[in-house]
């Protein structure tokens, strides 16, 4: 349930837009680390873009398929 409530969250960030794993914890009461758990379980990652959630520095961080690959998408987005 909670890893849902985590994916409909990164769902809804606009394309072109990033959130912080702090910013979708704080809004689900959560910790930072729990929802990159939950990001890391995500199933479907380019319709659940968990590419969009970057860590509190604005650093990229964590990603399945490697951080290239989500600042690559992240690039593409831009576009």
């Amino acid at each position: 349930a909670f890893q849902r409530r985590v994916w409909q969250q990164i769902a809804a960030i606009p394309l072109r837009r990033t959130r912080t794993y702090g910013e979708i914890a704080g809004l689900l009461e959560s910790a930072p680390r729990a929802v990159g758990q939950a990001c890391g379980a995500n199933p479907f990652p380019l319709v659940i873009p968990c590419h969009r959630v970057i860590g509190a520095n604005g650093k990229l961080t964590g990603y399945a398929g490697g951080l290239t690959i989500k600042q690559y998408l992240l690039e593409l987005e831009r576009f």
